[in-house]
């Protein structure tokens, strides 16, 4: 079953396959998600606000149940590439660092992910599609808009997520990805401080408040190209309004964060304080950084967007149109609450004892 974009509005009683919103609203309770329940449509139906529609064949799939459609993953990169479509398969493009890293990937010894039985007896309660960066030892590649930063043009600038830090100066190449594997993304490396002691690489916090990832891979699924550019002008309007200001290519670190990481001369104690500080002050500047990646799985929920922020968390959305945007502009991204209807997912979102996932 699909429906027509002009009819793309959620529906307060059923979310695919019978999952009432009341069920989904339990579900988050039981992990201490923090949520909302204010319409993720601010506008009416149909829209009098001049948001800008799908077109009339673009068909969203409103039948299946779409939360939980997100696997578990230990970290996301987002590989500069200065484009907004790719070759179908990443990974498969000649010479390039998504090749290089899968390769890496596929000739390291790992110990194998936590199966979701494992996963759920080390929990009192679990929901699937809501994980931690621990559940899993999985590495997710993507390729992303922003151009790279290095004066090289053969140097990527590479963001990181959950641990929010871009590495800088990573030779497209093998050696370059076997750098940036056992500086920053090997599972044994540790999420938080992101300091490393040696290496050409350069590391910085990413200095935006949030990073919104919108899918646009054309040769994938062309809806998830529409809706990313619809939804890359509504964000950015939306968040304007609200006194954000947008990037969609990243400012050099060098100039608001000062020197890299790898040059932080206190004890481990001191350097930890100041990576804290530094997230900190980062997630209270209102600055948003939105590009455009490469496919993520789930095209038939089209749009598709991932928000990461400085706290560690980052929250999957779809069946997004330009309808929904002031609500996660407002609510999710101003007041860290996920709203239900869009969610597909998401990492580290479950959050005992905070009210908001902006909480430290």
């Amino acid at each position: 079953m699909t429906i027509n974009s002009n009819d793309l509005h959620l529906k307060n009683s059923i979310f695919g396959a019978g999952l009432t919103l009341e069920a989904l609203q339990t579900q988050l309770d039981s992990v201490s998600v923090p949520y909302t329940d204010v319409d993720c449509r601010t506008c009416p139906n149909p829209c009098d606000e001049g948001h800008e529609s799908y077109p009339n064949k673009f068909s969203v799939d409103m039948e299946s149940t779409m939360f939980g459609s997100v696997k578990p993953y230990h970290r996301q990169i987002v590989i500069s590439t200065g484009k907004m479509d790719w070759d179908r398969e990443i990974t498969s493009t000649k010479n390039s660092l998504a090749a290089h890293v899968q390769h890496v990937i596929h000739n390291t010894p790992m110990s194998v992910s936590p199966s979701g039985a494992e996963i759920k007896s080390k929990r009192v309660n679990h929901v699937s599609g809501v994980f931690n960066s621990s559940d899993s030892n999985k590495l997710s590649i993507l390729n992303g808009s922003h151009h790279t930063i290095s004066d090289n043009p053969e140097y990527e600038t590479v963001l990181v997520f959950p641990d929010y830090i871009m590495v800088t100066e990573v030779p497209r190449s093998l050696d370059g990805a076997k750098a940036l594997w056992d500086a920053a993304l090997a599972p044994s490396v540790s999420i938080l401080p992101p300091v490393h002691e040696k290496g050409n690489l350069s590391s910085w916090i990413i200095p935006y408040s949030c990073v919104i990832l919108l899918c646009s891979h054309k040769r994938r699924d062309n809806r998830c190209h529409i809706a990313a550019a619809q939804l890359g002008q509504a964000f950015t309007h939306s968040l304007e309004d609200h006194g954000w200001t947008v990037d969609t290519e990243i400012e050099h670190p060098l100039h608001t964060m000062g020197p890299p990481l790898e040059k932080l001369q206190g004890t481990e104690a001191e350097n930890e304080e100041c990576t804290t500080r530094q997230f900190q002050e980062i997630a209270s500047e209102k600055r948003a950084l939105i590009l455009r990646n490469s496919h993520t799985g789930g095209h038939r929920y089209a749009g598709n967007c991932i928000i990461y922020t400085p706290q560690g968390s980052g929250v999957w959305y779809g069946r997004v149109s330009t309808h929904e945007v002031e609500s996660i502009v407002s609510q999710t991204l101003e007041e860290g609450l996920v709203l239900p209807p869009l969610l597909r997912g998401g990492m580290n979102i479950s959050r005992p004892g905070c009210m908001s996932l902006n909480d430290w």
